[in-house]
Formats: C-alpha cells, sequence, structure tokens
C-alpha cells in the first residue's frame, strides 16, 4: 500500500512539475506576446511572434502575425495613396493653372488694347477655345471623380447594342467628314441584346472617336463590331501616327498624356473615364499600337444570354 502511494506521489509531483513548466512557458510566450504587441503599438509593424508548432496559443501568435502584417500592408498602401494623391493634386495644378494663364494673357491683351482689329478677334478666338478646354478638363475631372469614388450612377436596361452603335456612329459622321477622315462603319444588321447603360456606353464610344481626332494625326478610321453567344467586340482603329511601347502600358492611367507619340492636345482622363465606363459593364479594354502605322482600341463586352 505505501509503495502504491509513494508512486502515486511521484506521479503527482511530476504532474505538477509538468504543469509548472508549461505555465513558465506559457509566462514566457505571453510576455514576449505583450511585448510584440507593445512594438506593435508604437509602430513598428515588422515585429512577429514566434511560435512553436506544439505551442499551444500557436494560434494566437499567428493572429498576431496576421494582424501585424494586414496593417503593414494598408500602412503601404495609405503610404501609395497619399503619394498618388500628391501627383494627382499636382498634375491637376499644372493642367488648370497653364491654359488659365494663357486664357488670362490674351483677354488682358484685348482688354489693354495691346490688339486690335483681325489680331484682336483671333486673340478672342483663341481665348474662346482656351476656356472651352478649360470647362472639358474640369467635366472630365468631376465624372471621373465620381466614377473613382463609385458614386455614379448607373441605369442598365436591356438594349440592341447595335443599333445604339449605329445611331452613335451616324452622329459621327459629319464630323468624320468635315475633318477629312476617311471612315469604315461595320455594324452587323441582327439585333444583339445587351443589358448596357445606354448613356455610359454612347460615353465610351465618343471619348474613343474624340481620341482619334484629337491625337492620332491619322486621316482614316475604322470602327467594328464582332459578336457570338458570349460576347462583343467592339474594334476602333487609325491610321496615325500610332503610340510607343513606352508609353501604350499607362494609357488608361489618369491625367497621363504621352505627348511625344501623339497630339499634345488633352488633359489624360478621357482614357481613364473610358476603362471605368466599360468595367462598368463588366467589360474590359485594351489597345494595341505601332509607330507611324496606327493605334487599335478592342473592348470586349459579356452577352448576359438574353433573348427577347
Amino acid at each position: 500500500m505505501s509503495i502504491y502511494f509513494f508512486l502515486s506521489l511521484i506521479l503527482l509531483g511530476g504532474i505538477i512539475l509538468y504543469l509548472l513548466f508549461k505555465l513558465c512557458h506559457i509566462y514566457q510566450q505571453i510576455s514576449l506576446i505583450k511585448e510584440v504587441l507593445e512594438d506593435i503599438k508604437a509602430g513598428n509593424l515588422n515585429r512577429r511572434v514566434l511560435a512553436q508548432d506544439n505551442d499551444r496559443i500557436k494560434e494566437i501568435c499567428y493572429d498576431i502575425n496576421e494582424i501585424a502584417m494586414d496593417s503593414q500592408a494598408q500602412l503601404i498602401h495609405q503610404k501609395q495613396s497619399e503619394q498618388a494623391y500628391k501627383s494627382l493634386m499636382t498634375g491637376l495644378s499644372h493642367d488648370v493653372k497653364t491654359p488659365l494663364s494663357s486664357l488670362v494673357g490674351y483677354l488682358e491683351a484685348v482688354e489693354k488694347g495691346i490688339v486690335t482689329g483681325e489680331e484682336k478677334e483671333e486673340y478672342v478666338h483663341v481665348a474662346f477655345e482656351k476656356a472651352q478646354h478649360l470647362k472639358h478638363f474640369v467635366e472630365n475631372l468631376f465624372e471621373w471623380v465620381k466614377l473613382d469614388a463609385g458614386e455614379q450612377i448607373f441605369h442598365f436596361e436591356v438594349l440592341d447594342i447595335n443599333e445604339i452603335s449605329r445611331n452613335i456612329m451616324a452622329d459621327w459622321i459629319p464630323v468624320l467628314e468635315s475633318r477629312d477622315f476617311q471612315y469604315e462603319i461595320v455594324i452587323p444588321e441582327q439585333e444583339y441584346w445587351m443589358f448596357v447603360d445606354i448613356n455610359a456606353y454612347t460615353r465610351i464610344i465618343n471619348n474613343l472617336l474624340q481620341n482619334i481626332l484629337m491625337h492620332s494625326q491619322g486621316d482614316e478610321m475604322k470602327f467594328q463590331i464582332l459578336e457570338n453567344s458570349q460576347k462583343m467586340k467592339i474594334i476602333l482603329e487609325d491610321n496615325g501616327k500610332g503610340i510607343s511601347a513606352e508609353h501604350l502600358p499607362h494609357i488608361f492611367e489618369r491625367l497621363y498624356q504621352c505627348d511625344n507619340a501623339r497630339s499634345g492636345k488633352g488633359n489624360g482622363l478621357g482614357l481613364a473615364i473610358t476603362k471605368e465606363l466599360v468595367s462598368a459593364h463588366k467589360g474590359m479594354i485594351t489597345a494595341e499600337s505601332i509607330l507611324d502605322k496606327g493605334t487599335k482600341f478592342i473592348i470586349s463586352l459579356p452577352q448576359k444570354n438574353i433573348t427577347r
């Protein structure tokens, strides 16, 4: 009986020693966690808690490490956003200040009588064009801000995209002809029903055509629609100066202007707006270009198996 009692005491003592060891280890781990949390709280998001596989609180360590990594990623994103915002403000300041200063200069010359007669009329005409350009820039800027903030309200409805496209292009034919632009328009005769916001879709096509007229420095344009049961493709291409491989990946970025390859007119917002509007239709827009050959814009929009 005494032997069993003695063995029981030994076993109990071993269990107590084991528990004390584990408690000591847990206390050390908690102290380390507390130290890491204090460092993270102080702004050191690089700290991590090392947990062994047999550690009973390893899940807590993993959660803390995940929180630290998420916070670090958010901080990096915040810094990148702040830098992008600063760059945006710098670009906007330049894009507004430059034409505004020029506009004021022309108007002051007219007001002070520095120019007279035909030259005065020319100054007034140039001032009007610069004012229109500035107005167009501000309108585009407001539209882009609404799109970027997710505040743009869309009204999607089932419409025949081919009919809409024909109506849009019909309005552009007089403009193209007045600019001596040769054009080819290929739109299927059959109906093709899609969920579309007619105003947004019209803006997409108008922006791309405006881009071709203002920047391509070409004299030919082709508008083509290709369709199947899954999606439709809208292809707009010109025979202009093209866009260099250096600039091509960036043309849909806000305020980006590739002045070396195409005309320096514009404000760098038209294609950025176009991309956002295409994305709102669950579509994708890409561009292909060869210098001195021309540029091709390709829009892919999904078809929702709509029958009428």
